[in-house]
């Protein structure tokens, strides 16, 4: 006879590579999507190996070196890549800003995956069959890797946002940990681009939904709202250690300013003397949006202000003029706000807010470099001057004027996770269940920069992962929607494993039980 420990020893490893195989099956599809996705970054490496500058590029990267907060803007981004300057090399930049990428999608597939598995436990391909679509727009979209390959914020927020979400989706009852976690994700986005700040409120109205009992739900709301609270009141510390005021930026009030500058009227507002410099001037160049020559331009007021932009006197008067022109022109700022977060569904891309702000959300044919930008980038790395390395430059171009998901199909993915919230709009499914909170930050990205600065295609891509995921989870059975509990898939997978490893070690033990024993 075979002994005990040694038969118990055979079926566990008959159950190991039983195991494997079930895994390697059901992950196969999402395994090829992964390799091709990639793929595509190594060629976008390869065209461009230093990382591409924008606008805010050059203040990024002067806050990470000085390692100080951004006047303007907030700086945790700057504070990433302070994080990553031992190492010297913009090359590892562009490789942890590809890696955040590809993780947000494996976060996504991930999430959807548990959700399918759950809801069709007895049917091993199905959760892959629905869940590796659901990642092919966050790993595959053009604009998203063009976004990963700038030196600009937003892959990094992008991923905060996604692990955020799946924290707080990835069980079904609320906890401390979670709620913990959750927050401190968050109040990290919120410190990488200020679209962030309203989104705590969202996570807290998730984990209220997925309500565990007094205790536990209050103590996830708790601790989420404690993690998100700690880093700002550090934040501000600093800030004010730096800049004299215990805020996250002197300019809150500039971009409200500037979304003003589309619609204000001062006949209408009749504003008092002090405010007369803040009315919009007749444009100078039609090709650039109002709040973009309000800002930036030698049309901006800030130019005859003193301190300028970032001064206090300008955003205390960028404050009240803004005040008094939503107030005085209410449905002329809905409409304004309306029309930009609809341009996000158009067909085309408009050279919006200016052309070559537009220019700088494609990978360029050749290579735009100032002797500023050189004389900074030395300073973080040798590595740092942009290049453009043909073939790969050439296909990675054509990659990303074919290959992006089109405003029409962004839209429809939010009409479709829409409907599954509205479907599951009752106590039993938790009030929208699982899509909501994606769905809810999706919506938020298109809506805020809209309503609180001004629209940009920038802002668009960042809601693809979120679009995407409440799409797919609208589409998975709810676990509580009348459905029976299913069937936990670990423990009858071992026992149907095991089963069947007995059968094939059934052979070897008659065999091995004729042979003659050698004890004694």
């Amino acid at each position: 006879m075979i002994p005990r420990p040694r038969l118990h020893r055979s079926i566990r490893r008959a159950v190991g590579r039983r195991a494997a195989g079930r895994f390697a099956a059901a992950h196969a599809l999402f395994a090829a999507v992964l390799a091709g996705a990639v793929a595509i970054r190594v060629i976008a490496a390869r065209g461009y190996p230093a990382p591409l500058w924008s606008g805010d590029s050059h203040g990024y990267l002067d806050a990470a070196l000085q390692f100080r907060p951004h006047i303007g803007r907030p700086s945790a981004y700057s504070i990433f890549l302070r994080a990553l300057e031992p190492f010297q090399s913009f090359s590892v930049v562009l490789l942890v800003q590809a890696a955040l990428g590809v993780a947000a999608g494996i976060m996504v597939y991930a999430l959807v995956w548990r959700a399918a598995r759950r809801a069709w436990p007895r049917r091993l391909w199905v959760p892959g069959l629905l869940a590796a679509p659901a990642a092919v727009p966050v790993l595959y979209d053009g604009n998203l890797i063009q976004a990963e390959h700038m030196m600009l914020a937003d892959s990094l927020f992008v991923f905060l946002l996604v692990a955020a979400v799946t924290v707080v989706l990835w069980r079904d009852e609320a906890s401390w940990w979670a709620g913990a976690a959750a927050g401190l994700l968050v109040a990290s986005a919120a410190l990488t681009r200020l679209a962030g700040l309203p989104f705590i409120a969202l996570i807290v109205l998730a984990l209220l939904l997925r309500w565990s009992g007094w205790r536990r739900t209050l103590a996830a709301v708790a601790a989420a709202v404690v993690t998100f609270t700690v880093p700002f009141a550090a934040y501000m510390n600093w800030y004010q250690g730096h800049w004299d005021a215990f805020a996250i930026t002197k300019a809150d009030s500039v971009w409200l300013y500037g979304r003003t500058a589309a619609f204000a009227d001062c006949a209408k507002l009749d504003p008092p003397p002090e405010l007369v410099v803040m009315c919009p001037k007749p444009p100078s160049d039609p090709r650039i949006a109002p709040a973009f020559r309000v800002l930036w331009t030698d049309d901006s007021p800030f130019n005859s202000i003193p301190g300028g932009i970032y001064g206090d006197e300008g955003n205390e008067r960028a404050g009240r003029f803004a005040d008094l022109a939503i107030q005085k022109q209410f449905g002329d700022y809905v409409g304004v706000v309306v029309r930009d977060t609809l341009r996000a569904f158009g067909t085309g891309r408009d050279p919006y807010p200016t052309p070559w702000t537009a220019a700088n959300l494609s990978f360029p044919v050749g290579e735009v470099w100032a002797d500023e930008q050189l004389l900074l980038a030395e300073k973080y790395g040798p590595d740092g001057r942009v290049s453009v390395v043909d073939p790969y430059a050439t296909w990675i171009r054509d990659y990303q004027d074919r290959w992006f998901l089109p405003g029409p199909v962004l839209g429809g993915l939010l009409a479709v996770g829409l409907v599954g919230i509205l479907i599951r709009l009752r106590p039993r499914c938790r009030f929208g269940g699982a899509p909501l909170l994606p769905w809810a930050l999706g919506a938020a990205l298109l809506v805020i920069p809209a309503a609180t600065a001004d629209f940009d295609y920038r802002y668009v891509p960042p809601a693809i992962p979120f679009a995407a995921l409440a799409a797919a989870l609208a589409i998975v059975p709810g676990r509580r929607e009348g459905r029976p509990a299913p069937v936990p898939a670990e423990p009858a997978e071992t026992e149907e494993s095991a089963g069947e490893a007995a059968e094939l070690l059934e052979p070897a033990v008659i065999a091995e039980a004729k042979e003659p024993s050698s004890s004694t």
